[in-house]
């Protein structure tokens, strides 16, 4: 039985919460209120990608560093720092006088944003111990992050204009900035680990680098421009890898990724974030030009996805002990994929209806992996690193996000012109993202196992038996 939680993790609990579903909320009330923004900007497809992913090419570039800042010199501080950070920027953009400027705004309130996360997960590590407790305080975690994608929208269909929700959210952040005054500092015993500034400017660069590049790839992907920035975003990854591994005390310690819990945690995030907050970021555009649905009904479609996971995330710790974060991280990725896969072979007259079983199922998958890469997210590092734990995490989701916003768009807009043409791309995306989620399902099964022959038993029989055969004819070979 879970003992009852004191005063101070009630409070941890609920001020990192609220700030979560706020940033969360922040992140997702662009996908019903982007329409109207480049309408009134006069701005083209190449921007509105832009102003999509922006918030997560910020959060991605900024998670790693705010995480060793929360380390060293307090995660309270940090986080409230953090909080007003990101109500100045959210009101940055709602009186922004142009397009450029809105976009980065969006790119601001990300890496603002990625220090609330980051000491805000540290904050719920430090204020839990491992076991009941924990698991149950981050699956309101997990859950705060389901409530956040239904927030967004929601306020932002139900608000007169897009300029009205940003200011709505910039008070909102700063009554939250004087609430975190309250929490207790919280900090790692010991010597916390040095900035890492080169690695910082390393791991952005190739951020934008990439995004840049799959922007490009609307025209075309076989383009001088398109290959090159690929590559530079490439080589950005392996210069920051390369900073990494030669500093004595690094941003990231490469060594992690011999921890099988902590690849499960990265990969995990990853694929949530390219796959599946990917395709749910163009989920109301399709459903407001391809299927002509208005802001209001494409908030509550999208909401059927995010309202489920939050139940799912919710009720995750009364799932039985013996199953540990890692299979219910692998469990929820199969059900988003088959969820996912369930959103495809829609037709320009289709009803919105026709999401709903999908949605449902895919809600549950998100619920289910959201809780388990909270709990990942703080137990595949040292206690001292919880921040930084956090950190990588919450990198790997976004730094899939903005990729994956940017794919989808190019998988969309590569469907032909016009509500038959969107639909048509909307079908292949989400084939695309379905299988994203079931490889990265087999990869962390893979990876906790640690070889192929001792993760066949995680696999359904018909696969299993198909891997041994095709194991067995290898072996013939040779």
């Amino acid at each position: 039985m879970t003992p009852a939680p004191s005063p101070t993790q009630k409070l941890t609990l609920a001020v990192v919460g609220a700030a979560t579903l706020l940033v969360i909320a922040v992140f997702s009330m662009v996908v019903v209120t982007i329409g109207d923004t480049v309408r009134h900007f006069h701005s083209t497809t190449a921007w509105e990608t832009w102003a999509l992913g922006g918030m997560s090419l910020g959060l991605a570039s900024a998670l790693l560093s705010t995480g060793a800042l929360a380390d060293r010199f307090g995660r309270r501080r940090v986080f409230v720092a953090s909080s007003a950070a990101l109500a100045a920027f959210t009101a940055l953009g709602a009186a922004a006088p142009s397009m450029t400027i809105f976009v980065g705004a969006r790119i601001l309130q990300g890496m603002a944003g990625a220090g609330m996360l980051a000491a805000g997960l540290g904050l719920i590590g430090h204020a839990f111990p491992a076991g009941p407790a924990r698991t149950h305080a981050t699956g309101v975690w997990g859950a705060t992050l389901g409530a956040g994608i239904a927030a967004g929208p929601l306020v932002g269909a139900m608000l007169p204009d897009w300029r009205t929700g940003y200011w709505v959210q910039a008070l909102a952040l700063a009554v939250l900035a004087a609430a975190a005054l309250a929490l207790p500092e919280s900090r790692p015993q010991g010597q916390p680990r040095r900035l890492d500034p080169l690695g910082a400017l390393a791991i952005g660069l190739a951020m934008i680098l990439l995004t840049a590049g799959l922007t490009a790839g609307h025209s075309s992907w076989t383009s001088a421009v398109t290959l090159g920035l690929l590559a530079a975003g490439v080589a950005g990854l392996a210069l920051f890898a390369a900073i990494e591994r030669a500093r004595r005390d690094p941003m990231l310690d490469l060594g992690l990724f011999r921890r099988p819990l902590f690849v499960a945690s990265v990969s995990g995030a990853a694929v949530t974030g390219l796959a599946t907050v990917g395709l749910m970021s163009h989920l109301a555009t399709v459903l407001e030009r391809g299927l002509g649905r208005g802001a209001m009904t494409a908030a509550g479609v999208l909401a059927i996805w995010s309202v489920t996971s939050v139940l799912v995330a919710l009720q995750a710790r009364r799932l039985p002990a013996r199953i540990g974060a890692r299979e219910r991280l692998i469990a929820g990725l199969v059900a988003t994929g088959l969820g996912l896969a369930a959103l495809a072979d829609l037709g320009a007259d289709s009803s919105w209806a026709r999401l709903a079983p999908g949605l449902l199922i895919a809600g549950i998958g998100s619920g289910l992996a959201n809780a388990a890469l909270g709990r990942l997210a703080v137990e595949s590092v040292p206690h001292a690193d919880a921040a930084l734990g956090s950190g990588a995490n919450n990198t790997a989701r976004y730094l899939g996000s903005a990729l994956g916003i940017a794919l989808v768009a190019a998988i969309i807009t590569g469907g032909g012109s016009g509500a038959p043409g969107l639909v048509h791309g909307w079908d292949h995306a989400a084939l695309v993202a379905a299988g994203l989620n079931l490889a990265g399902a087999a990869w962390v099964a893979l990876g906790r196992a640690g070889s192929v022959a001792e993760a066949l038993p995680l696999l359904g029989t018909p696969l299993r038996q198909r891997l041994l055969e095709r194991l067995e004819r290898r072996r013939l070979r040779a």
